[in-house]
């Protein structure tokens, strides 16, 4: 029978061997929660969640197939055949839950290092990667049959430990990737020179596979849409290596991709600053030129837009990552007429990138529960022993997670807010270019708090003699951070996005290397200002490398003419002058004068509340009182005091 609201989202799909239930997919991510180079319980809790959630097919992250490849430490060493039971333990918990897994199986290539393995990077040719910066092997001919080979072997070892496909990385962090780009594949024998030469290895994979598992294990291709290099792959050669693909008659379905891993992460895994569906068009174009299925990609985050995108033809599947990063039952709630109760992504990165930019396990800015799955997923919080009345103080994220979760958990909570509005400073960040979907973070919170009944007062600054007297069994400070404005004038970035007036020529000082920085100067660029941004890093806004916002900040800043001034320490301000020091020799220097100095900092705690209230009541605090910190730490401190209650 055909979903009322979503027909194309939940109608059931042929994939090969197998039928889908749902066109939504969790496409293959790096999550690090490998253990030991191998899936663990962590890893399968964490996608059992997504399972559970409703997901209508999942696709792991990358199986590594030979020993060469060691790109990062947790990597899942796919080659060794002792994974064949762990694999057994994940894929059972998956199908007992109704849902379809794939395996991604690659070979990362020449975008590693030989840190780990202390052998030579293997590559089509001898071209350093930009991020890892180190020559690879030019791959002989025999190192090529011994990789056909590996890709075969374990292929056969995830059709073993239960998988229903395989996936074949091909696109953004490959070694396939590298043989089918002209910019990373320099080659003039059998396997380079021309698209179908280029595709020979993909080819040989392919039908080596083949003949290892047969035809009953479904096997797909991430193509990779266009890398964004003078001289790199472009979806003209994406379509006709499709071709290629689909004469053979080997493969059962594409997926798709865009970029690369090193040289343009950031349209890999785009942040709120590109639109949704920006990867669309490299999955239309395939649809053009085969009858497989096709999986479309690229910030699709709410089921209505994925209805749209499948009713339009862009696609057959939608990957959904991220959204179902926050919320592992997006699917769930859409088929049930819940999606009011989504807990849409703001597409941030900054916790399931940002994270895994650190060698960190991946997390969620507005899920604490995300890699957590083992202690947090399944049925929710636990109910608290006994139901007390609890009063949260400050309605920004902390205080808005902390309420909404003990409210669930059963008390009778009440949020007291003294601003007029809940959000705290999402409210001003939202004001900045392209940050808008910041805000969905306050409004699913703001549902969550209505849903769980909490009682929410607006307009109410309490004092602690008046919190003393409420009767209330325990009181959580969420009071938030102040800002810390250096004297002599200087304006904070909090005061700029309040309407503070400014002059013509503004000086930007980033003192935090993160958005507060670079998305006032740009909001004050777009206005008209001219702006510098002068930080003591060696690089402006160095923190935005890891949400993948640093290079397009820098192309959108300086074609609106800002000057970006990195590696000079501020002194003193004063007169419309910055007294600096020169990071790199040690040189006193003096910039300036301007009109307006705007100095983004890191505040200070909000914590008069708390230490008034401290000793004489049961009080907690979370958030940016105790320590001004990122919205993320905010939610997960919010999170773990609701669970202690």
């Amino acid at each position: 029978m055909r979903h009322p609201q979503f027909p194309y989202l939940f109608s059931p799909l042929r994939v090969g061997s197998i039928t889908i239930p749902n066109r939504i997919v969790f496409s293959a991510h790096l999550t690090n929660l490998a253990e030991h180079n191998k899936p663990g319980a962590d890893l399968t809790a964490y996608y059992e969640e997504r399972a559970r959630g409703g997901a209508g097919l999942i696709i792991s992250e990358e199986q590594s197939v030979h020993p060469t490849d060691h790109p990062y430490e947790r990597l899942i060493k796919a080659f060794d055949e002792s994974v064949i039971p762990l694999y057994d333990e994940l894929t059972r918990r998956i199908h007992a839950l109704g849902t379809p897994i794939f395996a991604q199986i690659n070979h990362n290539g020449g975008q590693a290092a030989s840190t780990y393995t202390r052998q030579p990077v293997w590559a089509p040719s001898a071209i350093a990667d930009p991020l890892f910066r180190e020559v690879p092997k030019e791959m002989e001919q025999a190192d090529i049959d011994e990789v056909v080979r590996a890709y075969a072997r374990v292929a056969r070892h995830c059709q073993l430990g239960g998988f229903d496909g395989i996936e074949l990385q091909c696109s953004h962090s490959s070694m396939v990737r590298q043989f089918l780009s002209p910019y990373a594949n320099r080659r003039i024998d059998a396997y380079g020179g021309t698209v179908e030469k280029r595709a020979r290895l993909v080819r040989q994979i392919i039908a080596a596979i083949r003949e290892q598992v047969g035809r009953d294990l479904v096997l797909g291709v991430r193509l990779p849409g266009d890398e964004f290099l003078e001289g790199g792959l472009t979806l003209e050669h994406s379509v006709e290596t499709a071709r290629l693909l689909d004469a053979d008659g080997l493969v059962d379905y594409f997926n798709t991709s865009l970029g690369t891993a090193t040289h343009t992460l950031y349209m890999v895994e785009g942040s709120m600053h590109l639109p949704p569906g920006y990867q669309l068009f490299t999955a239309a174009a395939l649809r053009q030129v085969t009858e497989l299925p096709v999986v479309g990609v690229g910030r699709i985050k709410d089921p209505v837009q994925a209805e749209q995108v499948l009713a339009g033809g862009a696609c057959d599947l939608v990957g959904m990552v991220r959204q179902q990063i926050a919320d592992p039952h997006t699917a769930l709630k859409a088929r049930q007429g819940r999606v009011e109760e989504i807990r849409l992504c703001i597409s941030c990165n900054q916790e399931c990138i940002g994270r895994e930019g650190l060698n960190l396990d991946l997390g969620c800015i507005e899920n604490p529960a995300t890699g957590h799955e083992r202690e947090f997923g399944g049925s929710g919080p636990p109910p608290a022993a006994r139901r007390r009345r609890v009063l949260v103080v400050g309605g920004g994220p902390a205080g808005m997670q902390c309420a909404a979760l003990a409210a669930r958990r059963g008390h009778r909570v009440t949020l007291a807010e003294a601003g007029a509005e809940l959000g705290g400073q999402v409210r001003l960040a939202v004001k900045v270019p392209n940050r808008a979907e910041f805000g969905d973070l306050v409004r699913n919170l703001a549902g969550e708090l209505r849903r769980a009944g909490v009682e929410v007062r607006t307009g109410v600054r309490l004092e602690a003699e008046e919190v003393l007297g409420g009767g209330w069994d325990a009181v959580v400070c969420c009071t938030g951070a102040l800002p810390a404005s250096p004297a002599g004038g200087v304006l904070s970035v909090w005061e700029v996005m309040r309407g503070a007036e400014l002059g013509d020529a503004v000086a930007v000082v980033d003192m935090v290397g993160f958005h507060q920085a670079t998305s006032t100067a740009e909001w004050l660029a777009e206005r008209g200002h001219r702006v510098e941004v002068v930080a003591s890093s060696l690089l402006v806004g160095q923190d935005l490398g890891l949400t993948l916002d640093y290079e397009n900040w820098h192309r959108r800043v300086l074609a609106m003419g800002v000057r970006i001034r990195p590696g000079l320490a501020p002194l003193s301000y004063g007169d419309g002058l910055i007294q600096a020091v020169e990071v790199a020799s040690g040189r006193q220097v003096e910039l300036g004068p301007y009109d307006s100095i705007v100095v983004a900092n890191h505040g200070r705690a909000d914590d008069g509340l708390y230490m008034s209230l401290k000793g004489r009541l049961e009080v907690h605090r979370a958030g940016d009182c105790v320590a001004p910190r990122r919205a993320g730490n905010a939610v997960q401190e919010g999170y773990e005091v609701a669970l202690s209650l």
